[in-house]
């Protein structure tokens, strides 16, 4: 779908990836989405999710094709923002680079206590968003969050749903404009653009999750005391 839309008319990339991570080896990447990343009390509640059964060479040429494609499609300066896990981060900086953004950081989302514990381990409670920015970018603007401290929905639409205020706070220092989501998975960044008023563009491949998103998005138009713009694909 990407070649399809019009070349820098972005002003912004935000979007949730699969990660193809929830294991080390072939086999446990290949397993089910629901078995990786739910525990079997809650299996079966969540469609399942394409796309998570890359190994590396395959993701991280995978990466970098959409994120080009991307790329070509925001405004220059725009900020680009891809979620990751701690197994896939350095692919995904390398995969960021690749395609020619210029990476800039690492922004942690701690999910607080409420992250899957593991005994004798550290808690598994955080994830990350590597952004970077199409070319060079002025300091000006407002000022975001270096790290942003939410837990995981208790009510969740996906098997990796992330909260709507975690998107809100991303858009914050992203210029005005439409922001591109090519991984809407159950529209939760386009709930977060309709929140604070930013035209969005989001890509589904799942039917199911695509019409989760779609609903959600119109309940949230429906819910609101003014117009907002949001596209789906």
């Amino acid at each position: 779908m990407l070649p399809l839309l019009k070349e820098r008319g972005f002003a912004g990339l935000l979007t949730d990836p699969p990660y193809s991570s929830g294991g080390a080896f072939k086999g446990d990447r290949s397993a089910p989405t629901s078995s990786k990343y739910q525990s079997s009390a809650h299996r079966g509640i969540y469609p399942e999710f394409q796309g998570d059964t890359r190994d590396q060479r395959s993701y991280f040429a995978w990466l970098t094709l959409w994120l080009s494609r991307a790329r070509g499609l925001v405004v220059p300066g725009a900020l680009g923002c891809v979620f990751t896990d701690w197994r896939q981060m350095p692919t995904t900086t390398d995969a960021l680079q690749a395609a020619g953004w210029v990476w800039r950081g690492i922004v942690p989302w701690d999910k607080t206590e409420r992250g899957r514990p593991q005994q004798g381990r550290y808690r598994a409670q955080a994830e990350y968003v590597v952004w970077g920015t199409e070319g060079p970018r002025p300091l000006t603007g407002p000022t975001a969050p270096g790290v942003f401290r939410a837990p995981v929905p208790r009510h969740k639409h996906h098997i990796a749903g992330k909260p709507v205020a975690v998107m809100e706070g991303l858009l914050v220092p992203m210029e005005a404009g439409a922001i591109l989501d090519p991984f809407m998975g159950s529209g939760t960044v386009g709930l977060a653009c309709q929140a604070v008023g930013r035209p969005y563009v989001g890509i589904e491949v799942d039917a199911a999750y695509f019409e989760i998103a779609c609903r959600r998005l119109q309940e949230g138009l429906n819910g609101a005391s003014s117009q907002e713009e949001a596209g789906a694909i």
